[in-house]
Order: C-alpha cells, then structure tokens, then sequence
C-alpha cells in the first residue's frame, strides 16, 4: 500500500500589481508537482479579495490550463484565473484548512508577500511554505529591511528615506537633500512593492522629480538609493534555522536596470547561471546570504540580490526576496536546478521544511497554566 498523497493547497492571484506574476508561478507550480505525491486544490483570490477554491486535482492540469504560456495578457490571465476554479466556490482559509495538509501561498507583493496571508494562516494554525509574518513584513518593506541589514552590519549601499507627504510638501528640499547626499544617477523606489514595480533611473533633477512622482503613486514611503556601476548578481537560499544556498546567478539586463518587463516577458535580459565570478566573490555572497536570511528570521526560501562593484571588488547586499517566482524566467529554481536540485525536488523541499517549521512551532507553550 503506497503512502497518502499530501493535499496541497495552492493559494495565488491577490489584491496585488503583481497579480499576473502569481498567475504565472501558480501555473508553473501546478505544472511541476509530482502528481503521485499530491493533491492539488488551487485556491483564488481575486483582485477585489474573494477568497474562491477549486476542485482537488489529484491527476493532470486541464489541457486548457496546462497548455497557456501567460505570455499576452489579460484573456490568458483569466483563463487560469477562472479555468482551475471551475466548479469554484466562496472560501476562507480556515474552512479549506480542513481539506489541506499544507498551503503553499504564492500570492506576490502587498497583501500576500508582506505577512498579511502568513498571519491568516498563522491565526488558523495551519502549515504553509515560506517566511513567517515578521519575515515576509520586513522582506517587503525596503526600508525596514535596509535597517535590519544595516544592525546586521550588512554592506549596502547610502540611501535616504522619506514619506510622500515630506516629498509633496516640500519639493525642492527634499530634491536638494537627494542631490546633496546620493547625487546622479539614483534609483527611486516605492518601499512595499516587488518585482520592480514602480522603480526608475534617475539621472538628473526632471527625471527626479519625476520618479519620485511615479513611486509616490504606489506606497506612502520611498527609498532613494545611490547608483553604483555593478554587475547584478543572484543567490537562492534555501532551508530553516539550517540553510543552503544555491549557485550565484548574474542578470545581464538590455535595459538601464531589471524592470518587470525585464523580469517577467524576456524583454532581452539574459541570464547567467552560474555567474562568472571569482571563488571569493561566490563565497562572500553565500556568506552575506544566509547572515540576511538569518537577520529577517527567514524560513523556506528566498532570493538574495547583490550588486558587485568588480572594479573596486565591493560586495552590497540589495535586498532578500522572501517569495520569489517560478516563473520560466524566474532566478531561484533555475539557481538551484544549477546546484543539482530539480524544480520539482525543490518543491518537495519547500512542503517539507514547511511541515517541519509548523511541527516545531507545536512545541510552543501557549499559556501560563501549561507551565504548571
């Protein structure tokens, strides 16, 4: 008698930016599991935040679902969006929790990457793949993360942080500030958002102005960092309190930096896996990796970006992803299928530090009388 399959739920979409980015790691996933060791039950959240659960799927993708590539846009989006959860209905985490063994969110960006779904399964007791709630809050938010690097005494960097009403209050001094301390070119950022939404290169004060106008449209605080001419290189790390880290990859992008259409639709970047860099420099980066992973309190997996200024050899760290994609052009599978760790066994690997972490989290005493 073989083994039970573990019921796999599988939670994507999101009141996100990055909701076709989730559509499509959510896709690759469903493609990738083993279906002799899973039932999938795919999970929907839609963009106004409904909660939708679709039919267990204990054998093969519809061929309608499996054959989309995602490549052009919204009919594709809502075909997988729709398509799994045919025979859908109204759900809520704590009623699916009955039905899975273990959920596996991928729901990127604000409200599914920042600790906002982590804390809903939290709060139901229930196992997921990935980083805990500070973790996956911290990992989201640029400007706390950069503080955690730097009480880590991680290299970063210089950069400045403001509020967007500090920036529409006072314009010119806050434009005066970034030049007196960053100078051209800099890089503006929105703090809670991935996938290189809302970024832009500035390179002097009218593209300043302007990129600051553009990463105020998405979040309420901002980061400005110092540009430095370096090479962009990748790290996946991978485990609990006991981590591994992948080979280090190098994004060759055709544009100015990896923007989304850079990221997720090709867009000429090319990737190289594994990067052609020193030992040391491999090393260094492993190194730095797993001290941020260990800084944010990470579990499961994330993507640890670095910049290597090659003619000065200096290593800065520029941010951990806690929930990277498995996209085609995703970085960490492809990272880690480099070190010899299949995508689908890496998939096995995440579900099983997940069940590990929840079981560990049991021993936890919860109240007063049970120290008696």
């Amino acid at each position: 008698m073989g083994r039970e399959k573990i019921r796999l739920g599988i939670i994507y979409g999101g009141k996100s930016s990055e909701h076709e980015v989730s559509l499509r790691t959510a896709l690759s996933i469903m493609k990738a599991v083993d279906m002799d060791k899973y039932d999938i039950t795919p999970i929907y959240v839609s963009l106004d935040g409904a909660w939708i659960k679709g039919d267990a799927m204990s054998g093969l993708l519809p061929e309608s679902i499996a054959s989309l590539r995602l490549t052009n846009g919204e009919n594709d989006a809502e075909q997988m969006s729709t398509g799994l959860v045919r025979s859908s209905r109204a759900a809520s985490p704590f009623s699916i929790g009955q039905q899975v063994d273990v959920f596996f969110p991928v729901v990127h960006g604000p409200n599914g990457e920042d600790g906002t779904i982590q804390g809903l399964l939290e709060l139901s007791n229930l196992p997921y793949v990935g980083t805990g709630v500070m973790a996956s809050a911290v990992g989201m938010d640029k400007w706390m993360m950069k503080t955690v690097f730097a009480q880590a005494g991680l290299p970063q960097v210089r950069y400045v942080g403001l509020l967007r009403s500090q920036w529409e209050k006072n314009r010119d001094a806050t434009m005066d500030r970034i030049e007196q301390e960053l100078g051209y070119p800099c890089f503006v950022k929105p703090v809670n958002m991935g996938s290189s939404v809302g970024i832009s290169k500035a390179k002097n004060r009218s593209e300043l102005e302007e990129a600051l106008n553009i990463a105020a449209k998405f979040d309420r605080r901002m980061i400005v960092e110092q540009f430095v001419k370096a090479r962009e290189l990748e790290i996946g790390v991978l485990g609990n309190e006991e981590t591994i880290t992948s080979v280090v990859g190098e994004i060759v992008a055709a544009k100015e930096f990896y923007d989304y259409e850079a990221k997720y639709k090709g867009a000429g970047t090319e990737l190289s896996i594994p990067a052609k860099v020193p030992q040391h420099v491999s090393e260094q980066i492993a190194e730095i990796a797993k001290k941020a992973f260990q800084a944010l309190d990470g579990s499961g997996l994330s993507r640890v970006d670095f910049f290597w200024d090659e003619e000065h050899d200096k290593l800065y760290i520029n941010e951990v992803n806690t929930m990277p994609g498995f996209t085609p052009y995703s970085m960490y599978p492809m990272l880690f299928q480099a070190a010899g760790i299949s995508y689908s066994e890496l998939i096995d690997r995440l579900v099983q530090l997940a069940l590990e972490r929840h079981a560990d989290k049991q021993r936890n005493v919860v109240d007063a009388e049970s120290l008696d």
